[in-house]
């Protein structure tokens, strides 16, 4: 028989557990939530390397830090955005101090929002198909866009942006080449990394490089950014080749932010409610658990068909725990498999609670009808993570504020 050597360096749950000072439930908790990183096994089982545990030993976890929504000085530096939706981004380049001259969208709602909470801006509710951008021309320094993943022809890969023809991220790419700008910003969800085996993103940086800019991409993670939710988005800079000097990105702090203190004095706000018989499932619920910790019966009268499925499904069900960060913020909180019940009110989250977690402030109103309000803000960037990505882009321009709140340490990134 074989033996199995055990690697010193890499702990199962009970021995992190035993590290740390917590309970193994608890580690399994963090790494579900995405608060502890884990290599899993040849057995499946999750396997921690003493830098990780060493890392969660110096972070504060019980989310004790202030929610805040984050500010520096102005600086001299210009941007442009398209699909900018309700200005999640938008806001949180603003508020580190970079300068918007235009953001755009095809999404009425959303164009309202941005033109009532950001009216010296010029916000266009128009198609990128049928956008012109040649007035910026060499006057623009940095253009962002949260441009829709798609996938493309890779035949040779030999002309340029054309081989994105027929798709969004071409308009991007052409509106670029119109704007030449120093910086180019995308973001997106973190699953373009392996879109269509990596070939999309591939494409997506052969096409940059082809219009003259240098490439990073790095996955950031709002909870650790001064975000009080679990979300991760991919984050891709182009440099233009004339700007010299190195890519940075925020580094992760060492604390999160609880729904705690995020929804602390929330204002009072219009949203959704369960009906009778979905609200006395979730009364059934504690905070933090899911449709695994309902009595089976229930569970396979709530899950029906779904129950016999493999996978998690950890957003049915799902009741929010007050201490640890939200969990990703969906475009409805009342869906069957994209709940977000109040941790202690058997209620979907409200609006103005659903832009606290996504760091908007108070006085930010959301225009159009209650689901599109909903959808605007769990589509958006998380402000303070914007923020932070401001201030990234502020240091690789040559343009650091003179002041700015809780700041992250930047980093070059490792692709």
């Amino acid at each position: 028989m074989a033996t199995v050597t055990h690697n010193p360096d890499k702990l199962t749950v009970s021995e992190a557990a035993s590290i740390i000072g917590v309970s193994a439930d608890t580690i399994r908790r963090w790494h579900k939530k995405g608060l502890i990183r884990a290599e899993i096994g040849h057995r499946n089982e999750r396997l921690f390397s003493r830098e990780e545990l060493d890392r969660i030993n110096r972070k504060n976890l019980d989310g004790a830090v202030e929610w805040k929504v984050l500010t520096a000085s102005k600086s001299k530096l210009t941007s442009i955005e398209l699909f900018a939706g309700a200005g999640g981004l938008a806001l949180g380049m603003h508020n580190a101090g970079i300068n918007s001259q235009l953001l755009v969208d095809n999404d009425k709602s959303a164009v309202a929002t941005l033109q009532k909470n950001l009216p010296k801006i010029d916000s266009r509710c128009i198609s990128v198909t049928d956008l012109d951008l040649t007035e910026y021309a060499n006057g623009i320094d940095v253009m962002a866009g949260g441009f829709p993943c798609q996938a493309f022809s890779y035949a040779g890969l030999k002309r340029g942006f054309d081989d994105a023809r027929g798709t969004l991220f071409y308009e991007y790419a052409r509106l670029i080449e119109q704007v030449n700008p120093k910086l180019v910003l995308g973001e997106n969800v973190r699953g373009l990394l392996n879109h269509d085996g990596g070939r999309t993103l591939s494409t997506m940086i052969t096409i940059l490089e082809s219009l003259g800019y240098r490439v990073a991409f790095k996955v950031l993670r709002a909870q650790f950014l001064d975000v009080p939710q679990k979300r991760e988005r991919l984050i891709i800079i182009g440099l233009r080749e004339d700007i010299g000097g190195d890519f940075f990105f925020p580094e992760e702090k060492d604390y999160t932010i609880s729904l705690r203190s995020a929804l602390d004095d929330v204002p009072k706000s219009e949203g959704l409610s369960y009906n009778a018989k979905k609200a006395a499932v979730l009364d059934l619920v504690s905070p933090g658990g899911y449709w695994r910790d309902l009595p089976e019966d229930v569970q396979r009268s709530y899950m029906g068909a779904s129950y016999f499925l493999g996978g998690g499904k950890t957003g049915m069900a799902r009741r929010l725990a007050w201490d640890e960060p939200s969990l990703t913020l969906t475009c409805s909180p009342a869906q069957k498999q994209t709940e977000r019940c109040h941790p202690e009110e058997t209620r979907p989250l409200t609006i103005r609670e659903y832009a606290r977690i996504q760091c908007f402030p108070d006085e930010y109103q959301f225009q159009g009808s209650v689901a599109s309000q909903y959808k605007q803000i769990g589509n958006a960037v998380p402000v303070n993570l914007g923020y932070h990505i401001g201030l990234a882009i502020r240091k690789m321009l040559g343009d650091e504020p003179k002041r700015s709140e809780r700041p992250a340490n930047l980093v070059a990134p490792t692709n």
